[in-house]
């Protein structure tokens, strides 16, 4: 008995503060820590449109340098790289002498005109962000679908240990009954050896399921990130039938979303690097001022370096024209071109494989419910056989492999009874992940 308490209390374990399974739902989607990954992928695709957005902003920086070095120089052209560049006239010697030299400025710049690549570049944020969206739709829509199917593995281990814990009190009832005829000699001896054989072997199997019973309650903690799931065992998914849907699959299923972002992104890509030949135009402005520890007259104090002596500005535009970069991006768009193509021909793959598992779904989910109608009329012929075997075993006129027998086939009957009717909501749970929409399975749902 105490094993059987036991059991009871494992199915009502939970029902404190228990919750639905659309409540639960809601707690998984806001723990799971792969969606929250998700989630903060869109928050940083939204955040880079901005900073591709703030590229249009003008730049506006400012500068300070002291320097002390030699002050000979020789006017004329070189080049930047690999040399710091000097200017003034040259130097009436040569000397080893330094002095000190200073310059600050401030320098504004600005490309209000990009002839489409900034907006090409915003566009491509865009589809970027678009693409985050539909990668965390359809990781949720997969986490709901498993989540349901396991709370229904756990709902259905619930009913197996009822199931199972029936059978132990049966074995129990029979060993009782078989001590009273044994003694009044209807049945020899060996029936009660046997019968306390029957009593062990059904308190193994219900400790079995038990163990399956937390297997599947830690794996719905797993999807929930919780450390314990409270919820309410629902028995109501096996005494009733879900009802047929339409069969059409949803234009907007999270994976024929993805794929089609995907593409989308790739097409922007290819526009954004064809806008790269676009010519560039930008603006400058600038104020700046120079120290240095040499006069014009060639009069050296190098502490005067220190201080600025004299003040300048200017301003310009310019205009770039990228004239070999073809050259460069004529592959890259052969390139995008092919990958083009080849996410067009993954996005029609998709569409097939869909509805062939749409067909599939449905023909699932027709013979589900056959033979979830069918099972109730094997149960109750199990159970009437084992009434009726019970009866005539008490009266002397069958044997204990008969009425073991008849147990077997009603612990079998129930077992598959309650099986069809899970395997019905699975396959109605199947028909809403092949068209998208997990409402086609809660709404339905109490």
């Amino acid at each position: 008995m105490k094993l059987f308490w036991f059991a009871i209390g494992l199915l009502t374990a939970s029902t404190a503060s228990s919750q639905t399974l659309h409540e639960l739902l809601k707690q998984a989607e806001s723990n799971y820590p792969l969606l929250k990954a998700k989630s903060l992928e869109v928050q940083a695709g939204q955040s880079n449109i901005s900073t591709v957005k703030n590229s249009a902003l003008p730049s506006l920086d400012a500068a300070y340098q002291v320097n002390y070095a030699t002050y000979n120089n020789i006017t004329g052209m070189a080049m930047p790289q690999y040399f710091v560049p000097i200017s003034g006239p040259p130097s009436a010697d040569n000397t080893s002498s330094g002095v000190f030299g200073s310059v600050g400025s401030l320098l504004l710049k600005w490309e209000p005109f990009t002839f489409g690549q900034r907006s090409a570049r915003i566009d491509l944020a865009k589809t970027g962000v678009k693409y985050n969206e539909a990668d965390a739709r359809n990781e949720l829509f997969k986490h709901q679908v498993t989540f349901i199917n396991t709370y229904l593995d756990v709902l259905m281990a619930h009913e197996l240990l009822k199931v199972y814990s029936k059978n132990l009190e049966r074995s129990k009832e029979n060993l009782r009954a078989v001590r009273t005829l044994t003694v009044s000699g209807l049945h020899p001896g060996v029936d009660t050896a046997l019968f306390h054989g029957e009593v062990s072997r059904a308190r193994i199997e219900l400790l079995n399921h038990q163990k399956y019973l937390e297997t599947q309650q830690a794996s719905l903690s797993e999807l929930l990130a919780s450390d314990a799931a409270t919820y309410t065992p629902d028995s109501s998914y096996f005494h009733q039938l879900p009802s047929n849907s339409g069969d059409s699959i949803a234009s907007s299923h999270p994976l024929l979303s993805l794929s089609e972002s995907r593409l989308l992104a790739r097409r922007h890509q290819q526009t954004s690097i064809r806008r790269t030949l676009n010519p560039n135009l930008s603006m400058w402005a600038t104020g700046y001022a120079r120290g240095s520890g040499i006069r014009y007259d060639g009069v050296v104090n190098s502490s005067d370096g220190l201080s600025f002596s004299r003040y300048n500005y200017g301003a310009g535009l310019q205009l770039s024209v990228p004239l070999l970069r073809f050259l460069e991006v004529r592959p890259q768009l052969r390139q995008q071109s092919a990958l083009i193509s080849a996410d067009e021909e993954r996005l029609n793959q998709v569409k097939l494989e869909l509805n062939k598992q749409n067909k599939v779904a449905e023909i699932t989910f027709r013979n589900a419910l056959a033979v979830a109608k069918e099972s109730p009329v094997f149960y109750r012929s199990a159970e009437f056989s084992f009434r009726a075997l019970t009866t005539r075993y008490n009266s002397g006129l069958t044997n204990y492999a008969d009425l073991i027998q008849a147990q077997y086939s009603l612990v079998k009957a129930e077992t598959e009874l309650k099986q069809s009717y899970l395997e019905a909501w699975k396959a109605l749970l199947y028909k809403a992940a092949v068209q998208g929409d997990i409402a086609i399975f809660l709404n339905q749902v109490k």
